[in-house]
């Protein structure tokens, strides 16, 4: 799961260095991270990929869908919320995960995970400036909030389906339900690409599809509170890419919240 973390950290930094080169378009960039999924998928597990079973399982179906929705909806949010706003809002679903598995899984929320969520979220809330805006909620913000449960539903799904499918077939019914949701606006409004940047879009789908496939698989293991509140470091990397590469700045709200990060994501961790 922490691989999975570092991977989707690298995918959102080269998003944001896609992003900067002029006459780029995200339809597209969403669109290549799932044909390069499938691409991976085929050439690492031709053996363990069943792809009958994306359109015969139910809920390899729902998890497609959902999953394709609530990426596209988390691109539509940071549009109109901003990132700091829409992040802090779609990765509630580290509780309502927890919450879902407990009733759907009877897994355990235990008071040290409990815990954990709630210094991990107030951490976020302080590094992506959460506390400091003067937006009123809309209805973007409502959305934002679908997305987050949708993300809980997906993990739980994601959990539930390990018990009959491999990882490979189950991140391919995202790839395949996603490019049917996002294929017609990607060829509509794409424009020619600048020179230099299909490099970045490469690297950005492998991380993007290494980060899914690492995260799918530690799933089997995690409980969904366990392996979500450990995906938190996501935002954190993220920042620490943000000083390295882009020269940004924090201030001490913000490094204090990247410490409480730390502290909500290591806790639940220790054993005896």
């Amino acid at each position: 799961m922490l691989f999975s973390a570092a991977a989707f950290t690298a995918n959102i930094l080269l998003i944001r260095a896609f992003g900067a080169l002029e006459g780029t378009n995200m339809w597209f960039l969403v669109c290549m991270r799932w044909i390069t999924g499938l691409a991976v998928v085929g050439a690492v597990y031709r053996r363990e990929f069943q792809p009958r079973n994306l359109f015969n399982n139910s809920r390899l179906i729902t998890r497609g869908i959902i999953g394709g929705i609530a990426t596209v909806a988390y691109y539509v949010t940071i549009e109109h919320l901003g990132a700091g706003r829409a992040t802090f809002i779609g990765n509630t679903y580290v509780v309502w995960g927890g919450l879902i598995a407990v009733w759907v899984l009877s897994e355990r929320f235990t008071p040290t995970l409990a815990i954990g969520c709630i210094i991990t979220l107030i951490g976020l809330a302080m590094l992506t400036n959460m506390v400091s805006t003067a937006m009123h909620p809309g209805i973007y913000d409502v959305l934002a909030l679908l997305t987050a449960f949708a993300s809980a539903t997906v993990i739980v799904l994601i959990r539930q389906l390990h018990h009959t499918e491999h990882t490979s077939t189950i991140y391919a019914s995202q790839c395949i339900y996603g490019l049917i949701i996002c294929g017609v606006p990607a060829l509509m409004f794409t424009n020619s690409l600048p020179d230099g940047s299909w490099w970045i879009i490469i690297g950005a789908s492998l991380s993007s599809a290494i980060g899914q496939l690492t995260m799918t698989r530690a799933f089997r293991d995690l409980t969904v509170a366990e392996g979500s509140l450990l995906q938190m470091l996501v935002p954190l990397g993220v920042a620490i890419g943000g000083v390295a590469m882009f020269g940004e700045h924090y201030s001490a709200t913000e490094l204090a919240g990247a410490a409480l990060i730390l502290i909500g994501t290591v806790l639940p961790t220790i054993r005896r």
